[in-house]
């Protein structure tokens, strides 16, 4: 089983650090799970034009077959202006509507108002049903002040739920398996 942990953002830090921190959390509890980190900053991701996904080439190429070939997701993502980045719903676009069929998906917000959560409910969980995604029953949304001065998160209540997602997204994923 593989699980992909996304950032779906080139800016910025923290909603690496998060997801970086739920794979730590999968590995720590069952290390004989495969784990992925796919950085988007690390890509140029052509703009989705709305031809077959097979056709694309280049970095697009790479990041739809990683996508695509994984088991189930840890998605991250900031919140911008009360919504998702224009990076991450271009890779939802990209990605074949079969690829993510049937596979959970947990989600990780990071924003600076303590109401950008409702974007998880709002927008991602909507998104996830589009693809026939099962989604994790829990996610987990930090704001700036659950890191310290050098981005570590030192919020310990945060850090459980990361555990638990993580958790949850294994273990989901796990069942649907057997």
């Amino acid at each position: 089983m593989r699980i992909l942990g996304i950032s779906g953002t080139i800016v910025g830090s923290k909603t690496g650090i998060a997801v970086k921190q739920a794979l730590a959390c999968i590995q720590q509890h069952d290390p004989d799970i495969d784990t992925a980190f796919l950085d988007l900053k690390q890509y140029d991701l052509q703009f989705c034009d709305g031809r077959d996904p097979s056709t694309y080439t280049g970095d697009t190429r790479k990041v739809i077959d990683i996508v695509s070939s994984a088991d189930c997701y840890l998605i991250g993502t900031p919140i911008f202006q009360s919504s998702i980045p224009g990076v991450l719903k271009n890779l939802f676009d990209l990605v074949p509507v079969d690829a993510l069929y049937h596979k959970v998906m947990g989600f990780i917000a990071t924003g600076g108002t303590y109401q950008h959560y409702l974007v998880v409910e709002n927008q991602l969980k909507p998104i996830a049903g589009f693809f026939r995604a099962f989604v994790a029953p829990s996610y987990v949304y930090l704001h700036d002040d659950h890191f310290n001065s050098e981005k570590m998160i030192v919020d310990q209540e945060v850090l459980q739920r990361i555990d638990k997602l993580a958790h949850e997204v294994a273990f989901m994923q796990k069942r649907l398996k057997s």
